[in-house]
């Protein structure tokens, strides 16, 4: 087995940018020849990558159990009796904007922190944010102590993506990232079926009173997070961003364990790992570097990147915190029956990178991230026109949004796959915080204002008009796809974008690198 972190040869002077006060930052460490990617990118899928993916992916289903609860109890905690007094419109409205605000800058200041001190520290610091804020959220006794906890359980959800992401696609293998990825974004649809059914048990007044049942939902919320904090104490760091940040030994250590543990596991060898690289290690990463990094060298990447979340940011921000009010407003659900729909439309989200994911490795990223956006905001066009013409029912128009939302739900997991593997590794993290905050701040704060002022009115034209504008949105970002997409299925993260510290045979640390957005595959 080759070594993964062994002395190259002395570096030669260093160039410019490199050395003690360069600002790339606390001074610089040693150059190593390293086989950690190709070894991690070559393991077989085994019990140990199962426990990546339950500890570090299941954050995703407390977002989603997060965002529908509260659109499902919307109505609820308007009525007289609930113990809040707010309005519909300010739950679907100013708490989701709050709510997905505290996720941009959630993302950006954990982001930040993630790059630098390592992965398994955030993604353990961002779920204790949440679990806090949640149990706070639950004994709001006004609407502005609602709003605040609403902003910081965001903030911590926030946090998540960016250190979770980053983490993901480090550690699983090229051949399996992008359904694994998918799949994982996608579950945020799993919380969200047990966020409607949940809704549906906690708002009955036969059960739970009205001034308790919404303040259990959030509860439970709690309580599923305490058991993944538990489960999450045994993932490990990045062994690439240990080896990047001058921790080469331990990145040797724990490959070389997971490699016996796999290799007893199936009961044969491994084979050998395709290559080495060689870095300069260093601490951290100057801001500026990551900047100039994103935006000089991947320009058409950056664009790919602000499009993909902008689209699906407004459409699930929009839309899923106001599905419960169309139904109730325009078909006269009950507020304890709005559940059953959400849970109908959510199944049909997960079931898309469930079944479309595989496609994303094999027939590539380019078709299958254009195909999906573009698809999903066709049928949503359709569906606005069949909902003007006042054709459809509260169960078909369900119907309606679960075909929708089967491909939009992939196309939407696949903007967070993209982000997380077309940037250089020293940066991946803050790349996830930066694109999805921006994006998001532009569909998911903007989406939810503009949605309940829509839905609000009551008139049909209204809420046609939002559909259209998301379905505008996707569209577009799927010809941006179409122009931009990264083929990155089977490729290794180094081979996409060279890492920052990467040096090549014929340069010095810090002289230069290969695989800018020029020099690369497209």
């Amino acid at each position: 087995m080759t070594a993964s972190s062994t002395p190259a040869a002395p570096p030669p002077p260093p160039g410019p940018g490199t050395g003690p006060g360069s600002g790339s930052g606390p001074g610089s460490e040693a150059t190593v020849t390293t086989a950690v990617p190709a070894r991690l990118d070559r393991l077989p899928w085994s019990r140990w990558h199962w426990m990546i993916v339950i500890g570090l992916g299941t954050v995703w289903i407390l977002d989603g159990l997060e965002v529908t609860t509260v659109g499902n109890i919307a109505s609820r905690l308007s009525e007289e009796g609930s113990g809040l007094a707010i309005s519909s419109a300010q739950v679907t409205g100013i708490a989701a904007a709050l709510y997905v605000a505290g996720a941009c800058a959630g993302a950006l200041f954990f982001g930040r922190l993630t790059d630098k001190f390592g992965r398994k520290k955030l993604f353990m610091v961002t779920l204790a944010v949440y679990l806090g804020a949640t149990a706070l959220t639950a004994l709001s006794f006004d609407a502005w102590w609602f709003f605040l906890f609403r902003f910081l359980t965001g903030f911590g959800i926030g946090g998540e993506y960016a250190a979770i992401n980053s983490a993901i696609d480090e550690l699983i293998p090229s051949k399996y990232r992008g359904r694994v990825d998918l799949i994982i974004n996608g579950s945020y649809w799993l919380g969200a079926i047990g966020g409607s059914l949940l809704s549906v048990v906690m708002l009955n007044t036969d059960i739970f009173p009205k001034d308790l049942g919404w303040r259990l939902t959030f509860a439970m919320g709690v309580v599923l997070g305490l058991v993944i904090l538990l489960v999450r104490r045994h993932v490990p760091e990045s062994p690439r961003w240990q080896f990047i940040h001058g921790r080469g030994e331990e990145a040797e250590g724990l490959v070389s364990a997971v490699e016996r543990e796999i290799e007893a596991e199936k009961g044969k060898p491994l084979p050998p790992p395709a290559g080495e690289i060689t870095i300069h290690q260093r601490k951290s990463i100057g801001f500026g570097l990551i900047a100039k990094t994103v935006f000089r060298d991947y320009p058409k990447r950056a664009v790919l990147g602000l499009s993909l979340f902008i689209g699906q940011a407004f459409l699930y921000n929009a839309i899923t915190f106001g599905f419960g009010a169309i139904l109730t407003k325009f078909f006269d659900i009950p507020s304890g029956s709005t559940g059953y729909y959400f849970a109908v439309i959510a199944a049909g989200n997960f079931l898309g990178p469930l079944f479309l994911g595989k496609l994303f490795d094999t027939v590539g990223r380019r078709i299958m991230i254009s195909s999906t956006y573009i698809v999903s905001g066709v049928l949503l066009f359709v569906t606005a026109w069949l909902f003007d013409r006042g054709s459809l029912s509260a169960a078909t128009l369900t119907a309606c949004w679960c075909v929708v939302l089967f491909f939009a739900s992939a196309g939407a997991s696949s903007a967070y796959l993209t982000v997380s593997e077309i940037f250089p590794m020293e940066t991946r993290a803050m790349a996830i915080a930066f694109f999805y905050a921006i994006g998001t701040a532009a569909g998911g704060i903007s989406g939810p204002l503009i949605f309940a002022k829509l839905t609000e009115s009551g008139v049909v034209g209204d809420t046609v008009l939002a559909f259209q504008i998301g379905a505008g949105l996707m569209c577009a970002a799927g010809l941006v796809a179409a122009a931009f997409a990264v083929k990155a299925e089977r490729r290794s993260l180094e081979d996409i974008a060279a890492p920052l510290s990467m040096v090549a045979p014929e340069e010095g640390p810090g002289e230069g690198r290969q695989g800018r957005e020029s020099g690369v595959t497209p």
